[in-house]
């Protein structure tokens, strides 16, 4: 089997099972990871942090957002209005207008004057579908993070830990790899904080 094929298999299984989460699940892993999360010492060194708004059956994402405090400073993704599959990332204050982008997916309002460049991002908070034992990540197959993370993937970006949420039973067996795929510094589930920076 082709790898964008078994790609998109593990895709299907993987996001059907995400499926059979309650409400009260999802968003009890969103608050253990969110803990996990704040316990890390590079967590707590940073002030910029680039997150997404959690979507479908996502690990959720808003407690982290909730619970993030000054002198902490969030961006989140839209969809650069200009380039194909890359994302630009906005600083949220409270004055950010929110609409939906042609996924349906919550992202601010595009102004110029938020824009964070991604060397100003100290950790980025990636959604995924899955992740193996390698740091690979299996994402919803756009391409968007790939696209986004080449530079930093070449080494340009020394100074951004990407750092993938997720529930447990994402992990899975090496996934197919692909030359552009971006692989995860760390991973966080509710029960364990993978590193694979060793």
């Amino acid at each position: 089997m082709q790898a964008q094929q078994r790609q998109q298999q593990l895709r299907q299984q993987v996001r059907q099972q995400r499926q059979t989460l309650s409400l009260a699940q999802r968003e009890q892993a969103g608050a253990q990871v969110a803990e996990r999360l704040q316990a890390l010492a590079e967590f707590q060194q940073v002030t910029m942090i680039a997150s997404y708004a959690s979507f479908g059956a996502e690990l959720p994402t808003c407690t982290i957002h909730q619970q993030l405090a000054a002198p902490k400073r969030l961006a989140l993704p839209v969809l650069h209005p200009v380039v194909a599959h890359q994302l630009l990332f906005l600083e949220i204050t409270e004055a950010t207008v929110w609409q939906h982008n042609r996924y349906g997916i919550n992202e601010p309002e595009l102004r110029c004057d938020r824009v964070i460049p991604l060397a100003q991002l100290q950790i980025m908070l990636l959604p995924l579908v899955g992740f193996d034992r390698s740091g690979q990540r299996l994402g919803m197959g756009g391409g968007y993070y790939d696209r986004t993370l080449a530079a930093w993937h070449r080494g340009e970006l020394p100074n951004l830990l990407t750092i993938g949420l997720g529930y447990d039973f994402q992990q899975l067996e090496a996934l197919p790899q692909q030359p552009w795929d971006v692989p995860l510094q760390l991973v966080i589930t509710p029960s364990k904080v993978w590193d694979f920076r060793r």
